[in-house]
């Protein structure tokens, strides 16, 4: 449990870092979490979410688990992840994976440095 609260803290004291390293746009992120743009911002300055408030900002910006789809819901998720990427909403594959690495060794060395 110690762990787990610590973990809290940690996400709470470097949100704005975290949030700054995603791959996703702020905009989606505030659209995600449901939270007021300006509130969000406040928020994110004083570093003063609710737990509540940062699971829904974790589910906007963590990566979707897989489940088994149809073809037809397969077929239009990769449509609109074409119309999105033609509107500017997406970043390059190597560009991407490079900022994924970046970020996991990041988070390795904070997991063994705080534990």
């Amino acid at each position: 449990m110690i762990a787990d609260i610590k973990k809290f803290i940690f996400i709470q004291n470097n949100i704005d870092r975290i949030l700054k390293e995603s791959p996703f746009k702020m905009n989606y992120i505030i659209e995600k979490s449901g939270i007021k743009k300006p509130t969000f911002f406040r928020k994110l300055r004083e570093k003063k979410f609710t737990p509540e408030e940062l699971l829904e900002i974790a589910k906007a910006v963590e990566v979707k688990e897989w489940r088994n789809e149809t073809k037809e819901e397969i077929l239009e998720s990769l449509k609109k992840a074409e119309e999105d990427f033609k509107n500017g909403k997406g970043i390059p594959g190597d560009v991407f994976m490079s900022r994924l690495n970046q970020r996991l060794a990041k988070y390795r060395e904070e997991e063994v440095s705080g534990s």
